[in-house]
């Protein structure tokens, strides 16, 4: 909210000025991005359809970033670690999440902290990888080297230190599957979105073309 009590306009990155300014490797339509997320090393960075990141998502590049289509990153989300992170497609990433891909010595073998050049710092750099459908609830941690199953679901304040089981509900420190998920009614509702949404031949109709 500015000094005028008016929220920020989104940033359309989908459109030419928005993909000149970020300069990401892939990005598709509908895509927003608020103007005050922040993105570090977007080169790196492939971005699908209908893509929702708020003001205040610190989203950093590294080995390889993939955002799937129809997900949003929430505020003050972040995603860290410069490893190898995959977002699959209907994917909701809540406030305050924290994703890492890669992390530090902390057994005391090397000093810490990005201002420390290597070899002095010697982190260790692996992937996150979070399945279709699936839920990271507010202020939750995953760590990295962890597979989110399609479907999955974190509660808020989680920590998720192990690969989670598809279709599962977690929770806790460290999280712990809770129940089971339900999944018929989201694979109906992602069979109708895809037939109002997408083409003969499979392609996403952004906004701009669809009929009124």
């Amino acid at each position: 909210m500015n000094g005028d009590g008016i929220l920020p306009r989104p940033v359309d990155a989908s459109r030419e000025t928005g993909a000149r300014r970020f300069a990401f490797r892939a990005i598709g339509e509908d895509v927003q991005i608020y103007s005050r997320a922040h993105i570090v090393s977007p080169e790196v960075i492939s971005i699908g359809d209908s893509v929702i990141i708020d003001d205040f998502v610190f989203l950093v590049g590294g080995v390889e970033t993939r955002i799937g289509s129809f997900v949003h990153l929430a505020s003050f989300s972040s995603f860290l670690g410069r490893g190898r992170l995959v977002i699959e497609d209907f994917v909701s990433v809540s406030s305050g999440a924290r994703i890492y891909t890669g992390i530090d010595d902390f057994s005391g073998g090397s000093l810490v902290g990005p201002g420390v050049p290597e070899p002095f710092r010697k982190p260790t750099r692996t992937f996150a990888h979070i399945g279709k459908f699936a839920l990271v609830g507010a202020n939750a941690v995953v760590f990295p080297g962890v597979t989110l199953g399609e479907g999955c679901a974190i509660g808020a304040l989680s920590l998720v230190n192990r690969d989670c089981e598809p279709w599962t509900i977690y929770g806790g420190v460290p999280a712990r599957p809770l129940k089971e998920r339900k999944r018929d009614r989201i694979h109906e509702l992602e069979r109708q979105l895809r037939h109002a949404l997408f083409d003969a031949q499979g392609r996403y109709v952004p906004r701009s073309r669809r009929g009124a």
